[in-house]
């Protein structure tokens, strides 16, 4: 066993500087996902066409809806790990740590049998054309036979990011991207697997980097260790992971399903749109890389410091965090709106296709700064064990009238633009709502008391 040198001491020094390098290779990590989930619709577009892409591209809000739930749980499960190690409360830590483990083995089986049973019967519901139907189905299925994978990834990147290490899962990350475009080659450029190939190569990158973790993890000197033999559930420890994940579970899942409705509302404007805007969805994926990183950072450090009971470090991280995850959000916002023509016709060159795919670009990049607002303000919140207030400010904007204005305004005006314009609207709602409450200060306010009441004992 060895010390992990690249873990990150988040509870003292800078803020800047330690958040920073923090959140750098929370960016790059993803930022090599995205760039591998983008080669999947390049190479798709390219070898196989339109109906293959509009199949591929259209997958994130499915997927979304089947693994966000177990997400919020591991995201829950985080918080709790991060607090206990700036707690410095190791048995407690590490009883965290195998509840995770054992929760991710069931969860990635329950996913695998949901996901290849109910995949025909919501890309149905979701009103997905009949010459993209077949594709996706393959897809999908694929997809999801490789759950286990994706879960305990990661529940593995979680476990090692709570106590202050992002430099190994992106050293994990990027070798399974480079594994994933090697893979997307062979199985579609050369042996012609078709839609079925572009699953198979992620699913397999994807085990590929939780089997890196877990080795990682199993060398580990400390209580965050890995021990099979102590991979159990812990009735109270589940408890206290559920408390905080399952509030992240279900907004995850909530507004994965608003965002289904959504697509279901682009699908009706047949193929072209679903390609077009699946082709806009992966130019996004690079606009939320800076919403990405700071809201994975925010709640360790929120977490961490509460735990040592560092409350101005708290704020100040928050304040922080947020100014440079909104700045950073809103400069590659204008770059997409500037670029957006050359980036969508990368993935496919008919007209039609480029024109759905800048019509969504021109209507929502500029608004991504209160994309960032938003996702901060909930990773704070999370943080700071609050998470049921951005699970119901989200499940409100993000899915109540969300799905409410497009099944009133597309009724009365049938354009695409109607649909896309859904997302900024519920954007500045859910960030002035959760501007309000951070002033207020509510969710500092019991540590605080807290700890007035410890000195006062003393």
């Amino acid at each position: 066993m060895r010390e992990n040198k690249a873990v990150i001491k988040l509870t003292e020094g800078s803020i800047p500087k330690a958040m920073i390098a923090f959140a750098v290779p929370v960016f790059f990590g993803n930022l090599f996902q995205q760039l591998y989930n983008t080669v999947d619709s390049l190479i798709v577009g390219n070898f196989l066409g339109s109906e293959a892409l509009a199949a591929v591209s259209s997958s994130g809000n499915l997927i979304f809806l089947m693994v966000g739930f177990f997400q919020g749980i591991s995201m829950g499960a985080g918080v709790v790990i991060a607090r206990y190690f700036g707690a410095k409360a190791m048995a407690e830590l590490k009883k965290a740590v195998h509840t995770l483990v054992a929760f991710a083995l069931l969860a990635g089986v329950l996913l695998m049998t949901l996901g290849i049973l109910c995949t025909p019967i919501i890309l149905r519901w979701m009103g997905t054309p009949e010459d993209v139907l077949p594709n996706s189905i393959i897809y999908f299925r694929i997809y999801f036979a490789g759950s286990l994978g994706f879960v305990c990834y990661n529940a593995f990147v979680g476990i090692l990011q709570s106590v202050g290490d992002s430099r190994h899962p992106l050293m994990y990350l990027i070798f399974s991207s480079v594994l994933n475009v090697l893979l997307d080659l062979l199985f579609i450029a050369v042996l012609h697997f078709g839609v079925g190939g572009a699953a198979a190569a992620t699913i397999i990158s994807q085990f590929a980097s939780a089997l890196l973790c877990l080795h990682r993890l199993m060398r580990e000197k400390g209580p965050y260790r890995i021990e099979p033999r102590l991979v159990r559930f812990d009735g109270g420890m589940m408890r206290r992971i559920i408390s905080n994940g399952l509030p992240a579970g279900i907004q995850n899942s909530i507004i994965s399903l608003a965002n289904v409705v959504v697509q279901s509302n682009i699908n009706a404007f047949g193929r072209d749109a679903m390609a077009g805007c699946g082709s806009y969805s992966k130019v996004e994926g690079f606009g939320f890389l800076p919403v990405t990183c700071f809201a994975m950072a925010l709640p360790t450090f929120i977490s961490q410091n509460l735990g040592a009971r560092q409350f101005d470090r708290v704020k100040k991280g928050a304040r922080f965090g947020i100014l440079c995850s909104v700045c950073a959000a809103e400069l590659i916002g204008i770059l997409v709106y500037t670029l957006a023509p050359w980036l969508i016709r990368a993935f496919n060159n008919e007209p039609s296709v480029i024109q759905y795919g800048m019509a969504q670009a021109h209507t929502v990049t500029l608004f991504y700064c209160l994309l960032a607002l938003s996702h901060g303000m909930a990773a704070i919140f999370r943080g700071a064990g609050k998470s049921i207030v951005p699970m119901l400010v989200m499940m409100v904007c993000w899915c109540i009238i969300r799905v409410s204005y497009i099944t009133v305004a597309v009724h009365f005006i049938p354009k695409i633009t109607v649909v896309f314009w859904a997302y900024p609207i519920t954007w500045t709602l859910s960030s002035i709502v959760f501007l309000i409450y951070f002033f207020k200060g509510d969710w500092m306010h019991a540590f605080e008391r807290q700890e007035r009441r410890k000195k006062a004992e003393v």
